[in-house]
Parts: structure tokens; sequence; C-alpha cells
């Protein structure tokens, strides 16, 4: 029997099929994921367009188990399964930390030319490698707190990449593989502590709200080139950081090679890729710092904006 077709209709192969499916449901692997409510009581969302989304019915956070088995996978299949019947978030919850904490905030020291430049410093021949307290994250519309004593709490807007999973001796090429996504933080640095004690950075690093992380975590599809990216910083809204990724000395892919030399990243790991030029530390004619009620407003594009306010320290 001869199929008898008509104009404009087109025969599909399976192949045909089976590619379309698959493009289908890449569009829904290319995600926000959000983290919403109150703080330690955390529950995953995603955003679609302006608006957020619960899923905390997939039953599983943002960590190292969620990510090492395929949870964006399985949670891209729940959004759709779930089409149209997500809860939306209400505007008053809270943002948390875009991901739970994970097993180390690995952070580049001097990955800017004129970053370096400013504070004095020589240009690194490697990446300056330093770690901050898994402590110091959340949310990024939380108040950072001014630590106990401090005189010269910093900022710092850097671009945050997630691991999605184990690495270990990973070469530069292969590098982007090993990335789950992308997302806004701010490296406060409290520069007496970092710097005039002596001792390594991690003291002015991993105070208490140090690492406002978020709004989201944009998946690496999101984000065409990490290494092209706009970033900026507001304080009581003036400008002062004001600069591209482009001006990386060791870009995301040379990052997450040299890292796994030296230590194995795990899934839901954060490296904070280095902050440009326009900190405290660095202004003229005298460095200047954060006092309580100054704000701080940053961004980076493709992944949103965040805003802190400063507090004095205080006992609970």
């Amino acid at each position: 029997m001869r199929l008898a077709l008509l104009p404009g209709v087109i025969i599909l192969s399976t192949v045909d099929l089976l590619n379309l499916t698959t493009n289908s449901f890449n569009a829904y692997l290319s995600m926000k994921l959000i983290r919403f409510g109150a703080a330690g009581q955390e529950k995953t969302g995603v955003l679609i367009g302006d608006k957020r989304y619960d899923t905390s019915g997939f039953g599983q956070d943002y960590n190292e188990q969620f990510f090492e088995n395929g949870g964006l996978e399985k949670l891209a299949a729940y959004i759709k399964e779930n089409e149209g019947k997500l809860t939306e978030v209400a505007d008053n919850e809270r943002w948390g930390s875009a991901v739970a904490r994970p097993s180390k905030i690995i952070c580049i020291g001097l990955n800017y030319a004129k970053h370096a430049a400013e504070t004095g410093a020589q240009i690194p021949k490697e990446p300056i490698v330093f770690f901050k307290a898994t402590t110091a994250l959340c949310g990024p519309f939380d108040n950072v707190i001014i630590p106990k004593g401090s005189v010269k709490t910093d900022w710092e807007v850097e671009l945050a990449v997630v691991i999605g999973k184990k690495a270990s001796y990973v070469e530069e090429h292969e590098a982007l593989d090993y990335v789950a996504g992308y997302a806004l933080l701010n490296d406060y640095s409290e520069r007496e502590f970092q710097i005039e004690g002596g001792g390594q950075w991690v003291k002015g690093k991993g105070c208490d709200t140090f690492a406002p992380l978020g709004p989201y975590v944009a998946t690496k599809d999101e984000i065409a080139d990490p290494n092209n990216l706009h970033l900026w910083l507001d304080v009581n809204g003036k400008r002062l950081q004001d600069s591209s990724t482009s001006d990386f000395i060791f870009n995301v892919q040379q990052l997450v090679s040299y890292l796994s030399q030296f230590m194995t990243l795990l899934p839901g790991d954060v490296i904070s890729t280095g902050t440009p030029a326009g900190v405290g530390l660095g202004m003229k004619p005298e460095p200047w710092y954060l006092k309580p009620g100054d704000t701080v407003e940053l961004g980076i594009e493709g992944l949103g904006s965040s805003r802190q306010t400063a507090v004095s320290y205080g006992k609970n």
C-alpha cells in the first residue's frame, strides 16, 4: 500500500524524532537553581523568567549528592513532568545561598592584573589559592556582618564556578565538562585580619556572612562564555568595580584544571575566581572600608544581582 502525501507534509526519521526529543529535554537542563526560606531551613526551587518556583517536592537539596548522582538531569525531568503545576514562591520569602553548604569554597587571589596593581602585588605566575570557611556561606540579600573588632571590611565581586562531578587531574581542554554552573559571589574580606596579622589569608576571608552566593546558579548551558562576562559592584550607589572576566589572568578552564592537580574537587564545590580592581583596599588617596548602614550591590552578566547591608556584630 502506498501512502499519499499532501503538500507541505514532512516525514521525520526515527533519528529526527530522537533529536527533537533530546533538544526539547536539553532546554529543561538549562536552568537557574535557587534556594529559599529561613536560614537553615531552605527549600529548593528554580527561577523561570522572573518568578521563583518551589521544587522541594523533588526531594533533594542542591548538595554534593545532588550533583554527583545526576541531579540536574533528574530535576529537569521533574520540572518537565510538573510543568504548570509547580507552586510559585512568595515574593517575601528569603533568598538562600544558591547551593547547600559545599565541601569546599576555594578562592583565587589577584586574578585580574589591575587588581594586583592596585594592591601593590606582582602578577602571579601561578594561581594564588586560599579557602573560605564554608560557614561564611549565606544568602545573596542577607546582611553582611562586620566582624567583632573589624575596621577594614572590604568587598569583592566575583564569578563563582560550581563543580558538577568529581574532578582529579583534569586537563584544560576537558575542564568545562566538570562544571555544573556559575553564580555571583561577594568575597567579603577583612584586610587587617587577612594581611596585617601574618599567617594565612583565610583569617580575613572566612568570617560569617562573608560569602553571599546567588541569587541563583545558572547551569553552564545558560552561560555561553564564562571568560567574557561583565561584572560590577556599587557601594552606596557609587560604581567602584566595573570590569569583565575577559581580564582574567587565569581563566575558568585553567583554574579548574590547576586546582584538580592538588586536590579532588567534589560535586557542589565552589571556586571563586578572583575580583577586578576597585576594592576598598586599593582606593586612593587612602583605603576606605564598610561601615554599619552601608549598602553593597553587585552583579554579573547572566547571573543576576545581589544586595547586602552592612551591620555591626552582635551576639544573637
